[in-house]
């Protein structure tokens, strides 16, 4: 952050983009229910010029994978505080059986590192541990992004 920076400046991202500015669904699988880091999260993706499409806690693979295809997103964002990270690979091999293998896929929160690794493994862009700044999540998702529509265009 420069020296005449404050915490209120939003980094810049969505200027990036050319055409529609990186849609971003931040969500949580299986049932832990606690979502102040996801809501702190899509603040400072919405603040960066990101669509944001949150959704409430407890959803399952399968409508998240729905919903993704409907809302035509970029990256998936996933909080887990409860081990509802071990849901990601299935959600990683639904995404690629619903035709959306090249939508990226996000996870914040507590993820012991072999899980991270276990989680990067299968295909996850980026674990994101307690204590991530917003300049370091917004700045990691802006790369995704590129990388997602890269991808896209050559499917």
């Amino acid at each position: 952050m420069s020296p005449s920076a404050t915490i209120t400046d939003p980094p810049p991202a969505a200027a990036e983009f050319a055409g529609r500015p990186p849609r971003v669904m931040v969500t949580k699988v299986g049932l832990d229910g606690h979502d102040r880091g996801s809501r702190l999260v899509a603040s400072y993706l919405r603040d960066a010029g990101m669509e944001v499409i949150y959704t409430p806690p407890w959803q399952s693979v399968d409508s998240v994978v729905d919903l993704a295809t409907q809302e035509d997103v970029d990256v998936i964002g996933i909080s887990s505080l409860a081990t509802d990270h071990l849901l990601v690979p299935k959600l990683m091999a639904a995404l690629r059986d619903a035709g959306m293998g090249h939508v990226g896929v996000v996870v914040g929160g507590i993820v012991p590192d072999a899980d991270a690794r276990d989680l990067m493994a299968a295909g996850v862009g980026h674990v994101f541990h307690p204590g991530a700044s917003r300049d370091d999540i917004v700045t990691a998702l802006v790369s995704l992004v590129h990388e997602v529509r890269a991808r896209g265009q050559d499917a």
